[in-house]
């Protein structure tokens, strides 16, 4: 049966005439392992780094259901409306990335991440946890891969054969696992920060200087009993130095990322603030219900996978003016070549230019 990839969408992702929901790098997966998908047999199945579902349900709509792994929770959303809609509800199950995700997998299909400490962390994994005869097909379109992936998978694999490119994809297929590992944070002294960073959090277990500033020019007074929130919270910086700075202030940190929630988490518990941080994964605000935050600090991300688009911004910005209590204000730092102002002022309401340096300004945005 021929896969119909042509009914696959993003949704609820951002969508658009340029952004697709499976690429070539997606079909020479599934090409290069499609024998080893017939022999698999019932849970032996195991798809990471998936973006909206091309592999996982490719792989289960003539065979056994897969465990799959979405870093992002929009990308788990998308996979479920997918599935929904081709009639494949139950032909999925999506795990943390934990031993229970490839415990004695046969076969395991991966989008390469752009980030090598991801692909360690994934990697070291497979290789403690998987079948000792289990093969890997880790894939991705060639501008972004680097010779330092086949270094990380030969640190975890004995064989490591690299497929010809087709249509600017390429597959690593790597056996004979040995040397595994459970992914583990990185760790960095900040100021009074520890900063604890999983593979392919944004600024990895160091302080990116558009946060940086941001955190220079926030408000120093701040009601003990405001609601304040880190939006795209990343590691968690942002949200833990309020905490730090305010011993009474209670914060609520959100990220579509299941890396960054465990990277925030890491970071406010070795930092001595967890009891005063709650962090949970989210698509943007959803759980806060309309007017309920004094204050919410983001360093929007502009990237959705490898592609730049300006609506992912634009999103955040309209989850926190509906958050936004009467009197509250979204603090943003942003490239200043971006010129959100005016979507700021649009979607949010009035705004003004607290800072701005060479690269980056801050603004607040008061509820309309």
């Amino acid at each position: 049966m021929e896969f119909p990839f042509d009914a696959l969408r993003r949704w609820p992702d951002v969508e658009a005439p340029d952004l697709v929901a499976v690429d070539a790098a997606d079909r020479l997966i599934l090409d290069l392992s499609r024998d080893a998908r017939s022999d698999a047999a019932p849970g032996e199945v195991v798809v990471i780094g998936d973006a909206y579902g091309a592999l996982s349900l490719a792989s289960a709509v003539d065979g056994p259901p897969v465990r799959v792994h979405q870093d992002s929770l929009l990308g788990e959303q998308a996979l479920a409306a997918n599935a929904a809609g081709l009639g494949m509800i139950g032909r999925t199950e999506s795990l943390p990335l934990n031993a229970d995700l490839v415990r004695d997998a046969r076969l395991v299909l991966v989008r390469l991440p752009r980030s090598l400490d991801a692909l360690e962390d994934i990697a070291g994994l497979i290789a403690k946890y998987a079948d000792p005869r289990v093969r890997v097909f880790a894939g991705g379109r060639v501008k972004h891969m680097a010779l330092t992936m086949n270094d990380v998978l030969r640190r975890h694999f004995g064989r490591l054969d690299i497929s010809p490119a087709r249509q600017k994809a390429r597959v690593l297929i790597a056996a004979e696992p040995y040397g595994g590992h459970d992914p583990e944070p990185r760790r960095a002294r900040v100021g009074d920060l520890e900063v604890c960073a999983f593979g392919g959090v944004f600024a990895g277990a160091g302080l990116d200087i558009g946060t940086r500033f941001l955190l220079e020019n926030l408000p120093h007074e701040i009601s003990d009993d405001a609601v304040v929130v880190d939006l795209a919270c990343g590691t968690g910086v942002v949200g833990v130095t309020l905490a730090q700075r305010h011993p009474r202030l209670r914060i609520h940190a959100s990220d579509v990322s299941a890396a960054a929630v465990a990277s925030a988490r890491a970071t406010a518990a070795a930092s001595g603030v967890a009891e005063r941080v709650e962090v949970i994964q989210d698509v943007g605000l959803s759980r806060l219900a309309d007017g309920a935050a004094d204050l919410i600090a983001l360093n929007p991300p502009f990237h959705t996978g490898a592609a730049v688009h300006e609506r992912l911004a634009h999103g955040l910005f309209k989850d926190a003016a509906r958050v936004l209590a009467p009197g509250g204000e979204l603090w943003t730092v942003w490239n200043s070549h971006l010129r959100y102002r005016s979507a700021l002022e649009r979607l949010v309401g009035p705004t003004r230019q607290v800072a701005r340096n060479a690269k980056f300004t801050v603004t607040a945005s008061g509820s309309a």
